[in-house]
This record gives structure tokens, C-alpha cells and sequence, in this order.
């Protein structure tokens, strides 16, 4: 555990937690809501749907859906070793996801980690969504942090984001 930076944010699903969700059931469920809506959303995945939502100005009601999803799976998820040693940490802790803000509150709580993390920022906190380094440094402005900070994600997409926010990244 690295104790040389002035914040540590995290990702949450697959490094906090594990989240149970039905991603194809998801898609399944995004897709319908987009074809109600007369948008096309064949051979897409879930993260280009989004990106159809936006251009349709449905995405509101698409994030329902998945939020909803999400915060099903997070009351039903899984504890992972490094939630752990979150509780440990001695500096201002945040959370970067790629889920709805509300998913990463539901999941804190169900785990006891709520009172341990200082700022959430979620896929549907801010415009862009990772690898857009927005997420992360608006994390980063929520935690009030002057100094170096270190992002602990397991994608490659976690990795991308903290390369382009100019933050030291670290693999679960």
C-alpha cells in the first residue's frame, strides 16, 4: 500500500466490488428503450448506446435503466480484498466509476465503506465518462487535493484515465 500520495481514489466495480449485473440483460433493456424511441441500436455495445441516447436526447431514460441495474447489483454484490484496505487509507479517499453514481452509494453502504470515502463520482456525475480523464480530476477537485494522488483501477481503461489526468495508476 503506497503512502507517498495525498489521495487515493478508486474504481469501483471488479477493484472495490463486484457487482452482480446481467450486462447482456442490460444491453437487452437499453436497446428496447432506444428502439421505442426510433434509434437503431444493432450490433452496438452498451457504452455506444449511451452515445446514441445522447444524440436522441433519451439518456436520461436510459440511464434509469441501467442505474436501475446497477444499484440491483450492487445491493447484491460482492466484497473484494481491497475494500479492505480502503478502510487503512490515511489520506482522502474517492471513487471514480464507470456505474451510476447512486450504484457506487448503494454499494459502499452495503459493504460499510460509506464512512471511508470522501467524494463519488460516477458515469452520469459529470458529462464524459472514463478513459475522458473529467471523471477522475473531478474527483480529485472533490477530495480538495494539492499533491500527488494515485488512481487504483483493474482496466485498461483505468489505466488510460489516469495516464490522461497525469495520475500515478496501480493495478488490483
Amino acid at each position: 500500500m503506497r503512502d507517498d500520495v495525498s489521495a487515493v481514489v478508486y474504481d469501483l466495480d471488479g477493484t472495490l466490488v463486484d457487482l452482480i449485473v446481467n450486462w447482456k440483460q442490460v444491453a437487452v433493456d437499453v436497446a428496447a428503450v432506444l428502439d421505442d424511441h426510433g434509434v437503431d441500436a444493432s450490433n452496438v455495445d452498451l457504452w455506444a448506446m449511451l452515445d446514441l441516447a445522447d444524440e436522441a436526447n433519451v439518456r436520461d431514460v436510459v440511464e434509469t435503466v441501467i442505474g436501475d441495474h446497477e444499484c440491483t447489483g450492487a445491493r447484491r454484490s460482492t466484497r473484494l480484498p481491497h475494500a479492505d484496505e480502503l478502510l487503512r487509507r490515511e489520506v482522502p479517499v474517492g471513487v471514480c466509476s464507470l456505474n451510476c453514481e447512486a450504484s457506487c452509494h448503494v454499494s459502499l453502504e452495503t459493504h460499510e465503506l460509506a464512512d471511508a470515502v470522501d467524494a463519488v463520482i460516477g458515469r452520469d456525475s459529470v458529462p464524459t465518462r472514463k478513459p475522458d480523464p473529467e471523471p477522475l480530476l473531478a474527483t480529485l477537485h472533490a477530495l480538495d487535493v494539492d499533491g500527488p494522488a494515485l488512481f487504483i483501477g483493474d482496466s485498461p481503461r483505468d489505466e488510460l484515465t489516469a495516464e490522461r489526468a497525469d495520475v500515478a495508476f496501480e493495478y488490483v
